[in-house]
């Protein structure tokens, strides 16, 4: 395992980081005794795998159901000393329902204090508002780390990268946990913030949010030769010395064994990553041409802005994936989630009933206005189905 150092904490941080989110039995709350052993011993078989590995920081969240108390039942098992403990917990308008869900994650996890505190779900400029205002979440953690039960105070976010770098410029977090990967990279302005405050920077579910990763097509598959698609987003991370760790969903075990192929490659990591990063550009290239490839993104409106709160720069996105790597599974799944209630968590609509709308107007701006509306539809008809819902809200 290799660690660096996650920024103004000075925690030496495992490259990758033990998720909770994929091996709790529910992601609802219910009894320890409803809880069945052998969800149980997995989970301690996972937590025990990962700090064998190195891998010694656990990441939670009270929204992530049973994981909590779960972990509870191993974690106080370890050396304290051993081990980073994050959980997270949703910022409210009421700051004592804020300190009351913290009370519960703590007794849940059976710690005296947890390392990392994370503000879970900063996705909107209110939801900062109600963390940081005076009398807000922010001074509940203040009591919190005077106290001894937080050390460190970072965030979570789904948001836009606009959200995120007010977010990080206001100097209050220690930490960020965000979205980017090779795939997605429009948050490196957020990262580069970070760097220049010193945050720790963790990297939200690069192998399922980054792709599926865990069962990629085989066209993706072939590009990313000689390392698995999994292992090549893990390497392709890693060699920016901005970002600090990987979250690792692992919900077995054997989870961790193809991303440790990667820490001995990382000091090799251009060499490895170089033609398989002109692969994955030629291909695209290939599909939809060099003007597209590049400026498909260029003036398009945010869902607010757009009939129907449609999310035509998704939309895209997911149908240049799709079409540029054959990953009409994960493209589907992303899709479908859209108008389904996720409300700041995955904002906007699908195209539906386009034939009804004039979008002339809100893609003004794009260089590509003329095509986007059928380019839209033809994505919806190949992704449409039923609607789904996070894991969250399973």
């Amino acid at each position: 395992m290799q660690y660096r150092r996650f920024g103004r904490t000075e925690l030496q941080m495992p490259v990758f980081s033990c998720g909770g989110m994929r091996y709790q039995h529910s992601w609802q709350d219910v009894p320890q005794w409803e809880i069945p052993a052998k969800n149980q011993e997995n989970l301690d078989a996972t937590i025990h795998r990962a700090v064998d590995l190195g891998i010694n920081h656990i990441e939670t969240a009270r929204g992530y159901g049973t994981s909590e108390i779960q972990l509870g039942k191993v974690l106080p098992t370890f050396d304290r000393d051993r081990i980073i403990v994050q959980t997270k917990v949703t910022p409210r308008e009421n700051p004592k329902e804020f300190l009351a869900t913290f009370e519960k994650s703590i007794k849940n996890l059976q710690m005296d204090y947890v390392d990392l505190l994370g503000i879970h779900g900063i996705n909107t400029h209110e939801l900062l508002d109600w963390t940081l205002r005076p009398g807000g979440c922010m001074d509940v953690v203040r009591d919190l780390q005077k106290q001894g039960r937080v050390r460190h105070v970072g965030f979570s976010t789904h948001g836009p990268t606009d959200v995120l770098v007010d977010t990080v410029n206001t100097g209050q977090f220690d930490y960020m946990n965000l979205h980017w990967y090779y795939i997605f990279q429009n948050n490196w302005p957020a990262i580069e913030a970070a760097q220049t405050q010193d945050i720790g920077v963790f990297i939200i579910s690069p192998s399922d949010k980054g792709g599926h990763l865990y069962a990629p097509p085989p066209k993706l598959v072939e590009l990313c030769q000689p390392l698995s698609p999994m292992a090549f987003n893990d390497l392709f991370c890693l060699s920016h010395s901005q970002v600090h760790t990987l979250s690792l969903g692992a919900a077995k075990p054997s989870d961790f064994d193809e991303h440790m192929k990667v820490p001995p490659l990382i000091n090799q990591a251009d060499e490895i990553l170089s033609p398989i990063l002109q692969r994955l550009e030629d291909a695209a290239i290939a599909t939809f041409g060099e003007t597209w490839y590049k400026t498909w993104d260029v003036g398009l409106p945010k869902p607010a802005d757009t009939p129907n709160s449609i999310n035509i720069p998704l939309i895209l996105w997911l149908g240049n994936l799709m079409d540029a790597y054959d990953m009409t599974d994960y493209a589907a799944a992303r899709y479908n989630l859209l108008g389904g209630g996720a409300s700041h968590w995955f904002p906007g609509s699908r195209a539906d009933n386009l034939k009804s709308l004039d979008l002339s107007r809100c893609l003004q701006h794009s260089p590509h206005q003329d095509v986007i509306p059928q380019r839209l539809a033809d994505i919806h008809k190949r992704l449409a189905g039923a609607k789904v819902k996070r894991l969250s809200e399973s």
